[in-house]
């Protein structure tokens, strides 16, 4: 039975991997606590100590804003580690599955970004994801870097929850209008992640697809569109704003949209709309917030 670690545990991603992945091998799925991404000696000796077949790394600093003043600790998470993991999986004979970001553009096109179109980060995060995802492709490690985007679940930090808990405090919000994307639920990432490598069966296999795809729900929408839609039944007036009259510390790209014509050409897998998901994800969700 194949062996594969997960990283990032208590993360969004990383809790629905742990479940998503298990017909495959046995997995075994690890938090911070376990095999700090910081910490290169720790990541090192937990890789070792597991010798993993496939390492699926969804761990990452993803706090956007703090990242503006913490740059070199979400380098150290977000582009050494994966680096790291990258060059133990070679070691191993391994392979590696990782996950980066629309932030690595600039957000400036129309229309959705192809995995081979010119990257230029506008923020700290999207800099140290760049740098992660270029440390994995140079690692010489079989490799699957997937690029998603507006990730929300029903655990963790994200627009989804922080949406459903501010209507129960306040009468009104004022969300972006003008920054467009796809909504991607947590879970449908780890189901994508799990039908590709089910079509992959061994090293050889990854290493032939090996390189960069994006994974993100279909359709688009901005942030005033997706509270919109979570909301549509609470009692709280909504109004749209131009990211302007919402600054925050790291400049957010305007155009989040990731081309699937890639994943679907190579794979066969296409992510459903991203309304359809979150119906989905709201069921499960229940009432919990």
């Amino acid at each position: 039975m194949k062996k594969i670690l997960v990283t990032g545990s208590h993360g969004q991603v990383g809790w629905e991997l742990a479940r998503t992945l298990s017909p495959l091998g046995r997995v075994i799925a690890v938090s911070r606590a376990e095999m700090d991404l910081s910490d290169a000696g720790s990541i090192r000796k937990k890789v070792r100590e597991i010798a993993p077949d496939i390492i699926v790394n969804a761990a990452a600093y993803t706090a956007v804003d703090r990242a503006e003043g913490e740059e070199a600790l979400a380098h150290a998470v977000n582009a050494i580690a994966p680096g790291i993991l990258a060059e133990e999986a070679l070691r191993l004979g391994s392979a590696i599955v990782h996950y980066s970001t629309d932030y690595v553009f600039d957000g400036t096109k129309t229309g959705p970004y192809e995995e081979n179109e010119a990257t230029c980060p506008l923020s700290a995060y999207g800099r140290t994801k760049l740098a992660g995802e270029e440390a994995v492709r140079n690692s010489g490690a079989a490799h699957l870097v997937f690029r998603t985007s507006w990730v929300y679940g029903v655990r963790g930090h994200n627009f989804l929850r922080t949406m459903l808990r501010l209507a129960k405090e306040r009468d009104e919000l004022r969300i972006v209008s003008d920054q467009i994307g796809a909504p991607t639920w947590s879970r449908m990432i780890a189901e994508a992640t799990s039908l590709v490598l089910a079509k992959c069966p061994d090293i050889d296999a990854i290493r032939e697809k090996s390189g960069i795809y994006h994974l993100s729900s279909s359709g688009s929408t901005s942030w005033f569109g997706f509270a919109s839609v979570i909301l549509k039944d609470a009692d709280i007036a909504l109004h749209p704003i131009p990211s302007e009259a919402y600054p925050l510390p790291a400049a957010r790209p305007k155009n989040s949209l990731l081309s699937g014509e890639k994943l679907e050409s190579v794979f066969g897998i296409r992510l459903p709309d991203w309304e359809s998901s979150l119906a989905l994800c709201r069921g499960d969700l229940g009432e919990s917030c």
